[in-house]
């Protein structure tokens, strides 16, 4: 059982020097936190004790101003309770879409002629609107990001709407000049930053300013190239295509000339829009004077003061991307009742041929929200098929967001791949097999390339994002891990959009959800450095150490404990699943021992006290050695300490005793692993006072389903586990390399039957139990999965590095 949940016994010379900083970090921590010294003392005779401060000091630090790590601002939450609860009322008051508005669009609407026949604008609202967001430098779009396609469609919209209605003269001039200086940094946009439908409405936005004779520069040779881009697409539009069924050609229906609008107004949307596109739709209201453009157009610029966005409502892509979010920033704890109720709506606007961004446009869907929400949806436990990933498989095998498309989108097929990784379950269709495969190629040749800029988002964060998923499978990747590593990688507030425009989506991306979120993570490692603390003590106090368990094994089953169950009042079941994890790497030494006397004895001592409700050793603390003693001693604090009441103490001997049993029969080797995995499950519900639960559980056949395939897997990844005991990143491969491709095929095969019981199955097992067996097993694979140094640094990042 060496090297699973436990260290090397020789710890390497990193692992050592990490644990010279954890220890002077630990010191630092108690001389930080007035009067938790004494606590920490006593902790040698009640760690029931210590459980009971830790979560008192947990919820102590949520009421405390939050200060130190970000600038407050007069009016902001000051401590986690308000926070939450800001956020929840933002939550709860979500409708179509909190998005920035587009002066493209807005421009588009200002032209709009007033349709009773009089003069001036239908909505002169919007004239107001451009007129007070005019940038310092002349231009319109996005102030703090410079992308040249964003300033430009933007401005010159905005031009042809003030020169159209001969207003605000000078904010024209100082538009024109911006373009004139500016025209030729077209070509110094990167091209997968291309705003959407550029090639289409750049060019007719160029044609109607010649025709209201603005002085541009005409022959500027970066519009050749636009031009040229323009006329190969046009090239391309099925034109009867797009007059029959909905596409997404309907977005910029403003670019595309020689429209029969008796045929397209077959395909408006049901809120009047043509694909909740407010440009396409003012362009349909000026052809044709429809009542129902106008009656959208009207309630999107009350809702946006006057403006619109690039597209309204967007209300699926929000909602799920709030809980992708909220997930992956280690807060979704906070928010299920908001999280349930968006994902339940989510769920009724489910279709089998896909959704797109909004109910209003499901006939045009699309891979990104498709997948997210198969992902979501599933993981919460909601039945739904996979069938619609079919819709965006090409005849060529590849997989693209919607058919017709100029390029590809790294983050719609990482979330293709994540759905694929991470939601799939047994009898799914073969796509979804071979929609992992293609994702995954993809994203790793263009992460090779070094090229992993989006053409749907601008985020710094993005590739470290993308290669931490591609390196981390689902199957081994840890809750705690993956939010410390989105910590560094969501961008909050500062993440930009692209659509015809850049935007800002603020539901989800707002600097609120990054403070939280950091605050929430700090307060986790203060929790954890405490219980570190005491847990070295228990593990000194009971020389664990004479059993060959280092202090590097230790920590490390801390660690795994502590990554998958991390909420503060969870405190008994991680230090429940470190003390298994430890006692029972060193009972195996004594039967990996030569010394058969040793065996014999621990093994007599061990019986004993199982079967003594632990007043063996008290009465018959002579007779064992000093090293059995202390054996002895952590495992009777264990089943006293941590399964308070006598039926939970009988339950944890119990299954002790089962462990133990299976240990012998195997002789103390690697086959006893998934023993011990199923041991560590039922300390865990013990700790946490679901014992009599799980008792009834034992008799569910669901249940036994999820041992067996625990015990399986665990089995199997660990019989193909090679030592770390000096081994590099180099020479230590991913589980996919150690394990033979048939081994592999069974593993994946059983983790998605695990998935789908943990998920979809048998309302009578709690969900959190279910979460046990999906931790543990995880767990399992992240350590067959990961090097020994990978390890350390997340144990140092988890824990100990502060986050910033």
């Amino acid at each position: 059982m060496q090297g699973l949940f436990t260290a090397p016994a020789a710890a390497s010379p990193v692992t050592a020097a990490l644990l010279r900083r954890w220890t002077a970090g630990t010191q630092q921590v108690q001389h930080a936190l007035p009067g938790r010294a004494p606590l920490w003392r006593r902790q040698r005779f009640h760690q029931g004790f210590i459980v009971e401060a830790v979560q008192s000091e947990a919820h102590a630090e949520a009421h405390k101003p939050v200060v130190g790590k970000t600038q407050q601002h007069k009016g902001e939450p000051r401590n986690i309770d308000e926070m939450i609860g800001s956020i929840r009322a933002s939550l709860r008051s979500a409708a179509g879409g909190d998005l920035d508005i587009s002066l493209y669009d807005t421009a588009w609407i200002a032209l709009v002629r007033k349709l009773d026949g009089g003069e001036g604008p239908e909505f002169p609202s919007c004239i107001d609107c451009i007129a007070r967001n005019q940038l310092p430098d002349g231009s319109w779009g996005d102030e703090a990001f410079f992308v040249a396609q964003d300033r430009l469609i933007n401005t010159l919209a905005c031009i042809i709407a003030l020169k159209t209605w001969n207003v605000h003269s000078d904010k024209c001039n100082r538009g024109l000049s911006f373009l004139h200086e500016n025209m030729k940094r077209l070509r110094d946009d990167d091209e997968n930053w291309m705003m959407v439908g550029f090639e289409m409405t750049f060019p007719t936005l160029i044609e109607m300013a010649k025709d209201i004779g603005l002085d541009l520069p005409y022959d500027e040779p970066a519009l050749q190239d636009i031009y040229a881009k323009r006329d190969l697409k046009l090239a391309k539009i099925p034109i009867d295509v797009l007059h029959s069924v909905p596409t997404s050609l309907l977005f910029s229906l403003e670019g595309i000339p020689g429209l029969d609008w008796d045929r397209l107004f077959k395909l408006q949307a049901p809120d009047g829009s043509f694909c909740a596109a407010p440009a396409a739709t003012a362009y349909a209201l000026m052809q044709t004077g429809d009542k129902k453009c106008h009656e959208y157009l009207t309630d999107v610029i009350d809702k946006f003061n006057g403006g619109a966005p690039f597209i309204y409502p967007v209300e699926l892509f929000e909602r799920l991307w709030v809980v992708d979010r909220l997930d992956r920033l280690g807060i979704s704890s906070y928010f299920r009742s908001e999280i349930n109720s968006f994902l339940d709506y989510v769920y009724r606007h489910w279709s089998d041929e896909g959704i797109g961004f909004s109910w209003v446009v499901n006939s045009v869907p699309d891979v990104d929200d498709t997948a997210m929400a198969i992902r979501l949806l599933r993981q919460h436990g909601y039945h739904i098929s996979t069938e619609a990933i079919k819709r965006f498989k090409t005849k060529d095998g590849e997989f693209v967001v919607y058919p017709g498309q100029s390029s590809q989108s790294p983050t719609a097929m990482y979330n293709l791949y994540r759905a694929a990784d991470q939601a799939a379950f047994p009898g799914d269709d073969g796509v979804v097999q071979r929609a992992k495969a293609y994702s995954y190629a993809f994203l790793q040749e263009r992460r090779a390339a070094g090229n992993l800029n989006d053409k749907w988002i601008i985020c710094s964060g993005l590739p470290s994002e993308l290669a931490y998923g591609l390196d981390f499978p689902w199957k081994a990747n840890l809750p705690r891990v993956q939010t410390r590593m989105y910590l560094e990688q969501y961008g909050g507030g500062e993440n930009l959009w692209i659509g015809k425009n850049l935007y800002r989506m603020h539901l989800f991306n707002n600097d609120l959800f990054l403070k939280l979120a950091k605050a929430d993570f700090s307060n986790f490692q203060r929790q954890c450095r405490l219980e570190w603390q005491g847990l070295e003590s228990w593990f000194e106090k009971n020389n664990l150490e004479m059993y060959g368990v280092t202090p590097s094994s230790a920590m490390r089953a801390y660690f795994l404990a502590a990554a998958n169950i991390f909420e503060p009042d969870r405190a008994a079941e991680r230090l429940g699943w470190a003390r298994t994890a430890v006692i029972a790497q060193a009972i195996s030494s004594c039967f990996l021992s030569s010394n058969a006397s040793v065996t014999e004895s621990m093994m007599e001592g061990l019986n004993a006290e199982l079967t003594s409700d632990g007043r063996n050793l008290t009465r018959r603390g002579g007779k064992y050695s000093t090293m059995e003693t202390g054996l002895l001693n952590a495992l009777n604090e264990l089943i006293n300490l941590f399964a308070p009441g006598k039926d939970a103490s009988n339950n944890l001997r119990e299954a002790w005793k089962t462990w133990l049993t299976e240990l012998t029969s195997n002789g103390g080797h690697e086959s006893c692993e998934g023993s011990t995995a199923l041991l560590l499950v039922r300390t865990v519900e013990i700790c946490s006072g679901r014992h009599c639960s799980a008792n009834q559980n034992l008799k569910l056949s669901e249940y036994s389903q999820l041992e067996k395939l625990t015990s399986s897997i665990c089995s199997k990844v660990c019989s193909r586990i090679l030592s770390h005991n000096g081994t590099t990143k180099e020479n230590t491969e991913n589980l996919e390399q150690r394990v033979d491709q048939e081994m592999q095929e069974r593993v994946d095969q059983e983790m998605q039957e695990l998935c789908q019981c943990v998920y979809q199955t048998c309302d009578a097992i709690s969900r959190v139990t279910k979460q046990t067996f999906l931790h543990v097993t995880k767990s399992y694979c992240y350590v067959a999965h990961s090097s020994s140094e990978t390890i350390d640094s997340h144990i140092s990042k988890v824990i100990f590095e502060d986050v910033l």
